[in-house]
């Protein structure tokens, strides 16, 4: 069986784009990776609606990437906070590559919003492909794509 051939219905990147493929999904997890956890911060922040917002939110926390965490204001009701899960964090490298294609591509003249550095040396940190093996970054001619278990026959 060749690629075209084969079904696109249990493609990883397909699941996840369902997921997280929508920008103002992304932006809502951009702002929750750097620190925003309060839907009034998100809604000024990000510039959507409410009622868009509101949907955004509660599909990530169906989908487990955020959780809701109970906060109250002195004088206030209580409300929720919206935190990452691990699976929410695990999107972090994703967040990372985007940002990086968007700084070699995607740049305006005023440079990039973030400048993400590493703790320890302040080197600029940046998206790699490797191999399990630690052969480190790999390039798309250096990789072999086979169908995998998953693969079924396109109907």
């Amino acid at each position: 069986m060749e690629w075209l051939e084969a079904s696109t219905e249990n493609c990883p990147i397909q699941r996840t784009l369902d997921a997280v493929g929508e920008k103002w999904t992304l932006l809502i997890l951009r702002d929750a990776v750097n620190g925003v956890r309060r839907f009034d911060d998100f809604h000024r922040h990000i510039g959507l609606s409410e009622a868009v917002l509101s949907d955004r939110l509660r599909k990530l926390i169906a989908a487990g990437i955020l959780k809701t965490v109970p906060y109250q204001e002195p004088g206030s009701r209580s409300r929720n906070e919206y935190r990452l899960t691990r699976k929410g964090w695990d999107l972090w490298p994703v967040l990372m590559a985007l940002s990086q294609w968007g700084e070699a591509y995607a740049l305006g003249p005023e440079g990039p919003v973030l400048d993400i550095r590493h703790t320890d040396c302040d080197a600029p940190v940046r998206v790699i492909v490797e191999c399990s093996a630690e052969h480190s970054t790999l390039t798309a001619a250096e990789v072999t794509a086979r169908l995998g278990p998953g693969a079924r026959i396109r109907s």
